[in-house]
């Protein structure tokens, strides 16, 4: 019986551990596509967000419209990971946005809530 348990308890760790990681491919895909929408399915309760012009704390929804003037203003190219990775549990991303008016050094950094990772804050920074 102690096998069994083991076992599971093995596997409940490995799915969780690539659930997250999942998480973070999400928000890089999103930020591939310049899709608020589908970047908001990982955003918190409320989430910190940097802009060029504006800082600001915003709930899911105003998050959701901030996100979506930012990609109508500056329409995606390309997204290019430069690092990521897990601190404690926390997970980050540093990259590239490439933009057609421009290039942002773009942070994620994500936390677990309510068993699942989820955005915190992102920034994104002219270059």
């Amino acid at each position: 019986m102690p096998k069994v348990l083991m076992f599971c308890v093995t596997a409940w760790l490995l799915l969780s551990a690539f659930a997250t990681v999942k998480n973070l491919d999400g928000v890089i895909e999103a930020l591939k596509k310049g899709s608020a929408t589908e970047l908001a399915r990982y955003v918190d309760d409320t989430v910190e967000i940097g802009l060029p012009d504006k800082t600001g704390t915003y709930n899911k929804d105003q998050a959701t419209s901030v996100l979506r003037d930012f990609f109508a203003a500056n329409s995606v190219r390309l997204f290019e990971v430069k690092h990521k990775g897990d601190n404690e549990g926390k997970q980050f991303c540093v990259g590239v946005l490439h933009t057609q008016s421009g290039s942002f050094r773009t942070q994620v950094f994500m936390h677990t809530k309510g068993g699942r990772q989820v955005i915190r804050l992102i920034s994104f920074q002219a270059q």
